[in-house]
C-alpha cells in the first residue's frame, strides 16, 4: 500500500550505519488537522533506509514537506 502525508519536518537525525550492509535515518513530521471545533496535531517518525537516506538532506527543520511511503508489516500472532 502507498500513501501520502504532508506536514512540517520537526526533527531529522543522522544517518546511522547498523552493519556493512544496512544504513537508516529518521525523522519526524508534525500533521494538523483542523475539524472545526477542534484541532489535532500528531508527530509521526519515519525511517529512511539505505540510498534513500540523503533525501532529507537539502530540508530544513520547519521546511514543509510531503512524505510518500509504504505500509509494511507481517503476521501478528
Amino acid at each position: 500500500m502507498s500513501f501520502e502525508l504532508s506536514g512540517t519536518l520537526i526533527e531529522k537525525f543522522d544517518t546511522q550505519k547498523v552493519s556493512d550492509k544496512f544504513s537508516k535515518r529518521e525523522f519526524v513530521i508534525e500533521k494538523k488537522e483542523d475539524t472545526g471545533n477542534f484541532e489535532f496535531v500528531d508527530q509521526i517518525k519515519f525511517q529512511l533506509t539505505q540510498d534513500r537516506c540523503n533525501l532529507l538532506d537539502n530540508f530544513n527543520k520547519g521546511d514543509e514537506i510531503k512524505v510518500s511511503f509504504n505500509i509494511r508489516g507481517r503476521k501478528w500472532e
